[in-house]
């Protein structure tokens, strides 16, 4: 009977994957321990086992007992494959690397998800998917064979497409249309998770699979494409000088840009335009009620939001108009749920956080500005009174467009409860803030005395908040939800929102964002 008490093992399946497994309850016998390893790992092949011996300055020795066991100890696993049964790269046929047929097709074809759910991860190692049982046996094989001998594995032609067609799978319940930093991120991966694919010759070791991937999503698109996938078909037909429209090839794609994991998603199963439609029938009319009920209004977002964002991507409709059909998408919970919809993360939260932690040394760097710019900072600084935490936002929101060159007077508006109307009739995207006192113009402050705060979109007043830091996370949510273009006069510091502080979208920065970048890692 095993003893009631929980193991922590270190347990190194290859020089590439050691983990780290917790057992509930510790084994008697070595065959216990090899049964527990199978089920925690997930593995369906036989093994013996090694382990870190302290008496041999852990040295790896057999394990024969449980009581040779240290009390965290390191094991490996040493797989039960025979030699003779590994097919040897240099002398493999094609046959023998795969006598199966491969349901790569059929698998990936029917596991495509119509909603992702995360941002491109940092690192991809952990997202390597696990292919069909002969090609992970064949993969294992090779692996080991490479340990001992250093040998690498020539795929054959059948073996490379199954990897690639597996990967192509991941990569498309990610993103529809990878950047070529993305697409080495993937062909590292693989060859650190399998080094036997490894490339004898490439400087690199992996730019080989970085192209072949590169064909396999263009052609996996295709797939998804004839299989109706929005995000895809959008940018169907030739395109050209020969073709029907005559537009220029590779010109007007419709894809994200700016981080969007769900740019174009597909229609939940089982609705169409007319059940959508009458989804959001039920949702505009719940929002005429005085009380209207919040978990109905979020359902009805949640389940039309594929064809809203059909709407506003395809059709591009004045921003009257679709307050009219989604009146339910101009208040602020909204806005913040149609941002997680849209990029998978928190909008306020996670620009609040980032903001906070950025805050400090940003009032540092304003300090240290000199001439116009400084003499423009300091102006603000003067104005703050207690320093708590909304004020220092407010400071270091009106002091971010000023050092990244942008033009702030034209995006914030200040004005008295009663003269706020002739104020934004010219302005595209802006945020209007209602003082209780009359300030004088020039000085722009907007930082003490203020009533509400209006979100301008183009021309209008489209919602009130109640402070500038939750008026400047709004105003960037709207652009996501109703797929805005940055206003140019504040283009840096939006860029900076969506690269710096959420890590949003392309990584490489413009030179006055980069530089900024460094200064706040110093």
């Amino acid at each position: 009977m095993a003893v009631q008490q929980k193991m922590l093992v270190r347990v190194i399946i290859t020089e590439a994957d050691i983990r780290k497994v917790e057992l509930t309850t510790k084994p008697d016998t070595v065959d216990l321990l090899i049964d527990s390893l199978k089920d925690a790992l997930q593995v369906n092949y036989n093994f013996t086992l090694q382990f870190k011996d302290p008496n041999f300055d852990n040295e790896l020795c057999n394990l024969t007992k449980i009581s040779e066991l240290p009390e965290r100890p390191t094991l490996k696993i040493i797989p039960m494959l025979s030699l003779e049964e590994v097919h040897v790269p240099q002398s493999a046929s094609t046959e023998e690397l795969s006598d199966t047929p491969s349901q790569a097709d059929t698998d990936i074809l029917s596991n495509s998800s119509q909603e992702r759910r995360q941002q491109w991860p940092e690192e991809f190692d952990m997202y390597i998917p696990k292919f069909s049982v002969d090609v992970e046996y064949r993969l294992r094989q090779a692996n080991l064979l490479h340990f001992r001998d250093g040998t690498h594995l020539i795929p054959s032609k059948e073996l490379k497409h199954d990897i690639l067609e597996r990967l192509a799978e991941t990569i498309y319940a990610l993103k529809a249309y990878p950047t070529n930093s993305e697409f080495e991120a993937v062909a590292t991966a693989l060859v650190r998770v399998h080094p036997c694919l490894k490339e004898q010759g490439s400087a690199s070791g992996w730019s080989g699979w970085k192209n072949s991937l590169k064909f396999k999503m263009g052609n996996y698109r295709t797939k998804m494409r004839r299989l109706g996938h929005c995000d895809v078909t959008v940018n169907g037909g030739k395109h050209g000088k020969h073709s029907p429209g005559g537009d220029p090839p590779n010109k007007r794609i419709k894809k994200p840009k700016r981080g969007e994991i769900n740019y174009l998603p597909d229609y939940p199963d089982g609705q169409d335009d007319s059940s959508l439609e009458d989804a959001r029938q039920i949702m505009e009319n719940e929002m005429k009620k005085k009380t209207p009920n919040g978990a109905l209004i979020k359902q009805k977002m949640d389940l039309t939001f594929a064809l809203r964002r059909s709407e506003v991507v395809m059709e591009k409709p004045a921003i009257a108009e679709i307050r009219q059909r989604w009146p339910a998408l101009f208040t602020e919970q909204q806005v913040c749920l149609e941002f997680s919809r849209v990029v998978g993360k928190s909008l306020r939260q996670e620009f609040y956080e980032a903001l906070d932690h950025h805050s400090p040394r940003l009032m540092e760097i304003f300090k240290s500005k000199r001439g116009l710019t400084g003499q423009a900072l300091a102006d603000l600084m003067q104005q703050t009174k207690t320093l708590n935490v909304t004020e220092v936002r407010c400071l270091v929101l009106r002091g971010l467009p000023i050092i990244l060159g942008d033009d702030p007077l034209t995006f914030f508006k200040t004005c008295s409860d009663n003269d706020e109307e002739s104020l934004h009739n010219n302005v595209p995207v802006g945020v209007l803030c209602n003082e209780q006192e009359n300030i004088t113009p020039h000085k722009q402050s907007i930082l003490h005395n203020v009533s509400s705060v209006g979100i301008i979109l183009e021309g209008n007043v489209v919602m009130e908040v109640e402070s500038l830091p939750q008026a400047m996370y709004t105003v960037f949510g709207l652009t996501y939800a109703l797929h805005l273009s940055y206003p140019k006069y504040m283009k840096n510091t939006f860029d900076f929102f969506q690269q710096v502080l959420l890590n949003l979208g392309k990584t490489d920065l413009k030179p006055i964002l980069q530089t900024l970048k460094n200064q706040l890692a110093m």
